[in-house]
């Protein structure tokens, strides 16, 4: 259960959250000013702090800033009263994670704790990789003995040290971001902040003042200033994930940075020094995409100082028998049902699949075998594989699709003309497309066949961006 830190003077506020949060799973921590927080951080466990601005004794940000010098790892979500933005902006230039307004929001407040939440878990969770090949009893870990994994942990001892930007590049669901926070974790600025960043998952219009921020008035909506993730993470590593999906114009803007640690939030002309360690990530071929003029070869440059590539595991297979282990040790565990081994015929059928989903698939594949298993050892029909369903879809028949289709227009003519069906069954296919990615933006275009500024119209046409 994650543990929450809640730092205010006001008794009020304590109770609020706590009724707030009392069917999240967490577990509530109170201190009533920066002096008993800090004292409270020095004997428990805590997994996020959400603290007020203005306290009696030391203030929010004097606590802050003694906070992160005995705990960088712990996020904290600065509290803040109408007309003391000032002060949250500067929080988060010493190192908040985020600032919430009284007040709250309640849909976003809690959507802020969980990104908080998350990050601890991110940055907490030491990432393994066993050159003997046993199994870790607890945490995530890379796993393989096989001769390219025994290369791959080398080369990550190699550049952790190092303060170079590394470029790692492999398929969806080969390990990117396991080894980015490896490669963090046993480096020099392993106590320093670490973010992850996807920008594939974040709309082309948010992307720029994600990643640099932006001033008060820069655009529509934008009633303050906001600190972006560079600023955030002065002095620490950030990752960016899905970096080939970058729109040229931010990738002008990202080079500057590596260039010459500078930039300018959006809306702004403040040129900001910046100290960041970069780790980006692709499983696109950025070469193609250069070619195709929609990378830019300066940045690639800069990027691929050091590049680390990831196997498919369709290249490694022996160590399938040991991720087998790994994750029924584990699953076990989390799921808590006592399932010991795998059967040798569902071992064999895991052998012979050829994984396009790599290490990620293989890890979905054993979960909901855990979960769905009928004995302590899984055998063949316990093992699911997706590849199945997509290489035998379910045949529809046309005269099913007619069906539907009169029925369909059996309602638009009984609505006289109130139903623009076109845009409806558009509307649908979008929101079902997001719906079957989980949002994923990107991946929903694919699935319709559109790209993903196509996508993003449609989107706001249909007011599907706000949901």
């Amino acid at each position: 259960m994650s543990r929450i830190l809640i730092v205010d003077d006001e008794p009020d506020v304590h109770y609020s959250f706590r009724r707030l949060l009392a069917n999240e799973k967490l577990e509530i921590l109170s201190a009533p000013s920066g002096e008993d927080a800090l004292a409270v951080l020095e004997k428990e466990l805590v997994d996020l702090v959400l603290m007020d601005v203005r306290m009696g004794g030391l203030s929010g940000l004097e606590t802050l800033q003694r906070l992160k010098e005995k705990h960088p790892k712990v996020p904290v979500i600065i509290m803040t009263a109408y007309g003391t933005t000032d002060i949250a902006i500067e929080s988060m230039k010493h190192g908040a994670f985020d600032y919430i307004q009284k007040p709250f929001d309640i849909p976003k407040l809690k959507e802020v704790i969980h990104s908080g939440l998350s990050l601890s878990r991110t940055v907490r969770e030491v990432v393994r990789f066993p050159l003997s090949g046993r199994i870790p009893e607890r945490g995530e870990a890379i796993v393989g003995r096989s001769e390219v994994m025994q290369q791959l942990y080398k080369r990550i001892g190699q550049v952790a040290a190092w303060d170079v930007t590394v470029l790692l590049t492999g398929e969806r669901g080969t390990g990117k971001e396991l080894v980015a926070r490896a490669i963090y974790q046993h480096s020099r600025r392993a106590r320093k902040p670490y973010l992850p960043m996807n920008c594939a998952a974040i709309p082309l219009e948010l992307l720029e003042s994600e990643l640099f921020g932006h001033e008060r008035g820069a655009f529509t909506g934008a009633q303050h200033r906001r600190i972006g993730k560079l600023e955030q993470c002065h002095g620490g590593t950030l990752f960016l994930d899905e970096v080939g999906d970058m729109p040229p114009a931010t990738q002008a803007k990202l080079l500057r940075v590596l260039q010459d640690k500078t930039f300018e939030r959006v809306g702004g002309n403040e040129r900001i020094q910046v100290d960041v360690r970069f780790i980006v990530a692709t499983n696109r071929d950025l070469e193609s995409l250069i070619r195709e003029g929609r990378f830019r070869p300066d940045l690639y440059d800069r990027l691929n100082v050091v590049r680390i590539h990831l196997p498919p595991l369709r290249d490694r297979m022996e160590d399938v028998p040991l991720l087998v282990e790994y994750f029924l040790h584990r699953f076990r565990k989390e799921v808590g049902r006592n399932v010991r081994g795998i059967s040798r015929k569902a071992l064999k059928r895991l052998m012979d699949y050829d994984w396009p989903g790599n290490v990620r698939e293989l890890q979905n594949v054993l979960q909901r075998a855990v979960v769905l298993a009928r004995g302590e050892t899984l055998d063949e029909a316990d093992i699911q594989l997706g590849s199945q369903e997509l290489t035998q879809p379910p045949e529809v028949e046309p005269r099913e699709l007619r069906e539907h289709l009169r029925a369909m227009f059996r309602i638009c003519r009984a609505s006289r003309g109130r139903i623009d069906l076109l845009s409806e069954m558009e509307r649908e296919l979008i929101q079902g497309a997001l719906e079957e990615t989980r949002g994923n933006q990107s991946q929903a275009a694919r699935l319709l066949g559109i790209n993903r500024n196509t996508l993003r119209n449609k989107m706001r046409l249909y007011g599907l961006d706000r949901d």
